[in-house]
């Protein structure tokens, strides 16, 4: 290809790239009207939910009528962007009903005019408002990982099942197109036979040790905490009112799963789609050296012998195989191919003289053009959810994706909470050998049960 035809190349795909996102036109399930928009709620409105809530709200699709949260503020403050957004882009039709605002995801989920719910909250609330949702006939999105156990995964998808709805987790990456392509490239053997596979995250939780703080009114502690342990307050778990970052409840076993479950289950679900593992999952897990104290080092043995690494020092999701590599991560990209590295952006500055939309147009023009695996191409992970709702398909990380990620996650943390190295069925969600089915699931507070 010439200069000048590449170049046209490039500008078409990136003009095609910025275009507007159009829906196609719903096929809807009978019980729904083709010309109803989707009715949605929103549960745990801290940080993560102010970009999840503002996207959906701009789909002209979607019609947000509640919030929830235990936090008052937060509560309000959310109730007040719907109804400030409603009223600046209400146009000639009638008046938009003002935004509800619940303490209790219960109120939520027992609505019967609500469709679908979006959820952001702890982990360990996740499995628990996700089924009562799905039980109540609404279809879900629910932040990753989308459960706090296996135990929990295995829940899900089956409420999924006998209530026959649509599912989407928050594994976004699937949504980009570097990530794609690299698992397109991968699949289609174009680096060889894969070997080994090094996925990046930070460390496995640890028990909760935050100190009490005094409380301050407006929070209802008791059902924060809900099904897990009745910890002490701490502004560390749950910042008071209108925060601008992730809390570190995530870092705690009672309440999240660590690095390991938050970008575990990004970069592990990159994995798998590139391995072809949706649905499945290793068939060993080796705990590292002195696993009770490590934050790194645990490996999955797969059933055909490659092996995945956690590394605290990598470069995303990396795939080694006989004839190259493939490394990728948010915004960046590389693919070698016998020891030459062909399509790379990576470091802003390294690699000014080019761009990602470049390395990665070309890397699929080059290498993917008589491709026999094509994956799910979706450019809006939000967007991809709202369609699948009108046309009752799996969307681009359904069920068995979110299950599956969150799962492999929760087994690399039975090795690193209890030091223990162990063979797994994946096709059964069992134990083999090596460790106690106990580890799969946790202890529920009170009436909280899944």
């Amino acid at each position: 290809m010439s200069q000048a035809n590449r170049r046209r190349f490039i500008q078409a795909t990136a003009a095609a790239a910025a275009g507007p996102f159009i829906l196609p036109s719903r096929v809807w399930s009978a019980d729904v009207s083709p010309n109803a928009k989707v009715r949605m709620a929103f549960i745990g409105m801290g940080k993560q939910m102010g970009g999840l809530l503002r996207t959906f709200m701009g789909f002209p699709e979607v019609d947000v009528v509640a919030v929830c949260d235990v936090d008052t503020t937060r509560r309000e403050a959310g109730k007040k962007k719907v109804d400030d957004y409603y009223t600046a882009n209400q146009g000639t039709g009638p008046a938009h009903k003002a935004c509800d605002a619940y303490n209790d995801f219960r109120e939520i989920t027992s609505r019967k005019d609500i469709d679908a719910v979006c959820i952001a909250t702890p982990d360990h609330w996740h499995a628990i408002i996700t089924i009562a949702a799905l039980d109540n006939g609404k279809d879900v999105y629910c932040e990753k990982p989308l459960t706090h156990t296996v135990h929990e995964s295995i829940a899900v998808v089956a409420a999924v099942e006998r209530n026959k709805r649509v599912l989407q987790t928050g594994s976004m990456q699937r949504s980009s197109a570097e990530f794609r392509i690299a698992c397109e490239i991968v699949r289609n053997g174009v680096i060889g036979k894969i070997k080994t596979v090094d996925t990046q995250f930070g460390n496995p939780a640890k028990p909760n040790a935050n100190p009490e703080e005094a409380m301050e009114p407006g929070l209802d502690w008791e059902m924060w905490c809900g099904p897990a342990k009745l910890s002490p307050y701490s502004s560390v778990l749950s910042p008071r009112g209108i925060h601008n970052h992730f809390p570190q409840w995530r870092m705690t076993r009672e309440y999240g799963a660590g690095m390991v479950g938050d970008w575990g289950a990004h970069h592990i679900d990159i994995a798998h789609w590139g391995l072809g593992r949706d649905g499945s999952g290793p068939v060993e897990v080796i705990a590292p050296a002195d696993a009770l104290n490590a934050n790194q080092g645990c490996k999955f043995i797969y059933d055909d012998g490659v092996v995945l690494t956690h590394v605290n020092q990598g470069r995303g999701a990396s795939f080694f195989g006989e004839d190259g590599e493939v490394h990728v991560n948010r915004g960046k990209f590389e693919v070698i191919i016998k020891g030459e590295s062909k399509y790379k952006f990576w470091d802003k500055e390294a690699d000014k003289k080019t761009t990602l939309a470049r390395e990665t147009t070309f890397a699929e023009r080059d290498l993917l053009a008589d491709a026999k695996i094509r994956l799910y191409k979706s450019s809006n992970q939000l967007a991809d959810f709202i369609k699948c709702i009108g046309t009752r398909e799996k969307p681009i990380c359904s069920e068995i994706v979110g299950a599956g990620s969150a799962t492999a996650c929760h087994l690399m943390n039975v090795a690193y909470y209890h030091g223990a190295s162990f063979k797994w069925d994946p096709a059964n969600n069992k134990i083999v050998s090596g460790a106690e089915a106990a580890w799969l699931t946790k202890d529920y507070r009170g009436a909280w049960k899944v």
